[in-house]
Order: structure tokens, then sequence, then C-alpha cells
């Protein structure tokens, strides 16, 4: 198995990937994280769930950035 250096090359481009780009991204991911969360709070996985919370913040927050520098 090859050593990579870096997650280029693992991960296409934002231009090749063709998914609506990173903004679009952390929209989905948001929305996804959003469902795992209220399974985790379900279940009583107190952790995971504080864990996927914060995964949920941070999709929100480059959503967020992401619109404040588009429209500067």
């Amino acid at each position: 198995m090859a050593v990579r250096d870096s997650r280029s090359d693992m991960l296409p481009s934002d231009s090749i990937a063709g998914d609506g780009g990173p903004a679009e991204a952390a929209s989905l991911i948001s929305a996804a994280v959003a469902e795992l969360t209220q399974l985790a709070h379900r279940h009583r996985l107190d952790m995971l769930a504080h864990l996927l919370d914060m995964a949920k913040l941070e999709a929100d927050e480059f959503g967020r950035r992401q619109t404040a520098s588009a429209q500067f």
C-alpha cells in the first residue's frame, strides 16, 4: 500500500468534484450530522452526540463564512 503525502491525491479538487462546491458540501454534511445527532441522543450516546453537535456547528460556521465572503 502506497503512503500518501497529501490529501490532494485522495480527493478531487472543488472544480473537478462537480458536487456544488465546499459550501454545498458543508450544508449537506450539516443536515446528515443533525440526523445522526438525534439518533445518538435517542440512544443516550452522550459523547457521540456531543461530537456530532460539534461537527454540525463546524459545518454551519463554514457555510456562514462562505456566504459572508461571497457577499464582499
